[in-house]
């Protein structure tokens, strides 16, 4: 019974996790769409821009629906969380530069396997460090 529970939780989280992220997949990509193609920025600066307007939003939604973390410092939780968020952004562009760059594969079809790739780096860190709290005190 406790491990179905616990079960069901990682695979909530996941979902609202999924959920939050295709509102962050949206935010990105229109931003960096809207930075590259419409203000002529350089494609790795617009893609930055994109993502970071994206992380915001999905720390807000992360802590207030997907992990309902409401209990930790915010200050420490959303350093931590851009820590990993940066992380992640090193990861996004290295893979657009491997693909699109190198591989000459389409810039948002690299973007979109980058933003894939990611997304699960994203989750299990996010979901066994930074909003660990919340799942100690939903077990106790």
């Amino acid at each position: 019974m406790i491990g179905d529970k616990l079960f069901s939780g990682k695979i909530l989280a996941f979902l609202k996790f999924g959920v939050t992220g295709v509102s962050g997949l949206i935010i990105d990509f229109s931003l960096t769409w809207l930075f590259k193609d419409e203000f002529h920025v350089n494609k790795f600066v617009a893609n930055a821009i994109g993502f970071s307007a994206a992380v915001i939003s999905n720390y807000i939604i992360h802590r207030n629906w997907t992990f309902k973390d409401n209990k930790s410092k915010a200050g420490p939780q959303f350093t931590a969380f851009v820590t990993v968020s940066v992380i992640g952004l090193l990861l996004n562009s290295g893979i657009i530069l491997l693909l699109d760059n190198l591989l000459s594969v389409n810039f948002y079809i690299s973007k979109a396997i980058a933003i894939f790739i990611v997304f699960f780096w994203n989750f299990t860190v996010n979901y066994f460090f930074i909003f660990k709290s919340s799942k100690e005190q939903e077990s106790i």
